[in-house]
């Protein structure tokens, strides 16, 4: 095998099964068709993995093209090893109500943050101003 620089070298991993974590915290998995120098990626036959504790989802999303910027992780999925089910597979319903029950626990954890700093007198600058520095 040669070494082939940058992503030249995932043309002999084109036609396998991979998993895709992107920016925003997404994870697809799916059969790797196509890529191009900017490691922008077009999978086939893939589905949207939701994870929340010990219950995941697949959610079915066909063919799927990502911008090469925004992965952050790409690994082949080992077809052979055998799976040890930690997880429980649950249906996209059941997931999606799981996820929706974390975000807004979330988000109530995050408001109580907020509020204790501001019932300190501390403040907390909004992610969007601090690009202005």
């Amino acid at each position: 095998m040669n070494y082939m620089p940058g992503t030249a070298s995932l043309i002999e991993d084109i036609d396998k099964k991979h998993l895709v974590l992107l920016r925003d915290g997404r994870t697809l998995i799916g059969i790797l068709r196509s890529i191009d120098q900017f490691a922008n990626l077009v999978l086939h036959q893939t589905v949207e993995r939701i994870h929340v504790g010990k219950k995941f989802g697949d959610i079915p999303r066909g063919i799927f093209v990502v911008r090469g910027e925004n992965v952050v992780l790409l690994g082949e999925v080992d077809l052979d090893k055998e799976c040890d089910q930690i997880l429980q597979r649950v249906s996209i319903e059941e997931i999606l109500e799981e996820q929706r029950i974390e975000q807004l626990a979330k988000q109530e954890s995050e408001r109580l943050k907020l509020q204790a700093v501001k019932e300190r007198g501390l403040s907390i600058p909004k992610a969007d101003t601090l690009d202005d520095f």
